[in-house]
């Protein structure tokens, strides 16, 4: 698995490389933390399922 991969950040609106900031093995996969370098903003994948990690109140 690469350290870092190109993918749309929607906070920035732009395609930037995010870096895996961690992972681990669950059992359903591979699971991989991502995180922009420029603005923050983060999302999780496992396997090839995907979710972002902001939060809304």
């Amino acid at each position: 698995m690469s350290l870092e991969i190109e993918h749309y950040c929607p906070s920035c609106e732009e395609t930037h490389n995010f870096y895996r900031t961690a992972s681990t093995l669950v059992q359903l996969g591979e699971k991989t933390k991502w995180r922009c370098p420029e603005c923050g903003y983060g999302f999780v994948k496992i396997d090839d399922i995907e979710s972002d990690t902001r939060t809304t109140a």
